[in-house]
């Protein structure tokens, strides 16, 4: 009886679960909330667009997280006893872009002392929107100079990603800049530690974060060339050597599981650490992503990911995240889209506006399941946190209009269900306007679950058929499903 891990780096928490390989189901759990920050979020008073995180976070969170969840699958196993000894490979799935700033020997530039405290020496959280000009710089860059860079981004380079952040950051704090010897991504940083890799360029960088967020890809020779980076910055070019120059799919393992983390977690040392990847990529695979299918991924923010065929011509989708060779299957072609802000909509008008608690939200989707379409009145939209796709957009603010004083907390609560589920709609319409055609919607997360008028009224607006994934942690799943395909127990 073989078991795999799979480990979730999400926004405010990670969670790593113990999956049984006959039938895919969860023995074990664990979760651990960052302590870090606010739900683990490091911010600027002055600055609401910055949004960094504690690297020692996802240190003893990968520690306890496992152990919580071994400890959990001993005590439920049943008559099929579960023994760490049994597990034969580990996966993990991370935010992104979530790049850290780390020294020659891979250690994030926040465990020194002297940069402990210093918010650009942390990691830059994928929701870090401070790096908005240098986006649009890369972008006006590109187009003139560059036009192939973007066409698989849909023509922006978002505020989110790799080299804005790092431009950003030259540019703020050249201090940090100068320290940092290489960044690495989030998702191919744990897989690193896992593996005992202490050099940044022995570490396989996997090509869903490299493609989707890097304007990496194979056709032009990897990450974007020197002479374009030194136009933006010569720092930039000479900071290219020492990122990485090829990058990989799920097919391939980052490494092997070394024996002081094997010793930490309590499980065999020498297993194969699968590739990592961004979190709604493994979601995606969590939940049987397949041509035709879109799975959306419904949290903080909602990442939306599909697969199309190699063989299908597809340069580009205007204002869709990315088109990357490998980024959630191998030998298919992996699209990503998405919003900057679902879930943290509803936290700020239930828990900042309303001042409420969890009751408060099971009491206002009561209150606005009783509401017909269109009663209220009230019209939003859902830019409270800039546009992702298809705008591509960090300035974007959100609206409500048709407020009234006779308005309630419980139709303003729907209007903005609404208003969320119409920026979802959209990015459905662009994908079927370019050809991709999407039978029907696979949801995963904790809204998808929770919240049955959510669902309602996404399947309404869209006119899709809308079904949640069987596991509640599909991400983590992912993971552990690509773990047992390294592994050589499944087919990739």
């Amino acid at each position: 009886m073989n078991y795999t891990i799979g480990i979730d780096f999400g926004t405010n928490s990670v969670r790593a679960i113990i999956v049984r390989l006959k039938d895919g189901k969860s023995v074990g759990t664990g979760i651990y909330n960052y302590p870090s920050g606010k739900s683990g979020i490091l911010v600027h008073p002055a600055n609401p667009h910055c949004a960094r995180q504690n690297p020692a976070d996802y240190h003893e969170g990968l520690e306890k997280s496992v152990t919580a969840a071994i400890a959990q699958a001993e005590q439920s196993s049943g008559s099929e006893k579960f023994t760490p000894d049994s597990i034969i490979g580990i996966g993990v799935d991370t935010t992104g872009s979530s790049p850290i700033p780390v020294d020659k020997n891979n250690r994030p530039l926040a465990f020194d002392e002297s940069w402990k405290d210093n918010l650009a020496a942390q990691c830059w959280l994928w929701k870090d929107h401070t790096s908005a000009a240098e986006a649009a710089e890369i972008t006006e860059l590109a187009k003139q100079l560059r036009p192939h860079y973007l066409e698989r981004c849909g023509n922006v380079y978002s505020s989110e990603w790799l080299w804005a952040k790092i431009l950003h950051c030259l540019r703020t704090d050249p201090g940090v800049f100068e320290a940092a010897w290489s960044w690495v991504e989030l998702a191919d940083y744990i897989p690193a530690i896992l593996a005992g890799i202490h050099d940044p360029l022995q570490i396989k960088r996997g090509v869903c974060a490299a493609g989707h967020k890097a304007m990496y890809a194979e056709d032009w020779g990897g990450l974007p060339d020197k002479e374009f980076l030194a136009m933006l910055d010569p720092r930039l070019a000479n900071l290219r050597e020492r990122l990485y120059e090829k990058a990989w799919d799920v097919n391939t393992p980052a490494g092997l599981l070394s024996g002081q983390w094997a010793n930490k977690l309590g499980i065999p040392a020498g297993i194969p650490v699968a590739m990592g990847a961004l979190d709604v990529h493994y979601g995606a695979i969590g939940s049987g992503v397949k041509p035709v299918m879109l799975v959306k991924s419904m949290g903080t923010s909602s990442c939306d990911c599909g697969v199309i065929d190699s063989d299908t011509k597809l340069d580009t989708i205007p204002g869709i995240s990315g088109i990357v060779l490998g980024s959630i299957l191998p030998g298919c072609q992996g699209i990503e889209a998405g919003q900057s802000a679902v879930g943290d909509i509803f936290k700020w008008w239930v828990e900042s506006v309303c001042e409420g608690d969890s009751a408060t939200y099971a009491r206002l989707e009561k209150e606005a399941s009783a509401l017909n379409p269109g009663e209220s009145g009230l019209l939003a939209l859902d830019w409270n946190n800039g546009n992702r796709t298809i705008l591509g957009d960090p300035h974007l603010t959100g609206m409500i209009i048709g407020l009234s004083l006779f308005s309630t907390r419980a139709e303003i609560y729907r209007a903005l269900i609404e208003a969320t589920a119409f920026g979802s709609r959209v990015i459905l319409e662009r994908l079927k306007e370019y050809g991709i055609p999407v039978s029907h919607i696979v949801c995963c997360g904790g809204l998808a679950e929770k919240n049955s008028l959510l669902m309602q009224i996404y399947a309404d607006i869209s006119n899709c058929v809308m079904y949640v994934s069987r596991s509640d942690q599909s991400c983590a799943l992912g993971a552990a499903l690509v773990a047992s395909v390294v592994a050589g127990e499944a087919k990739g």
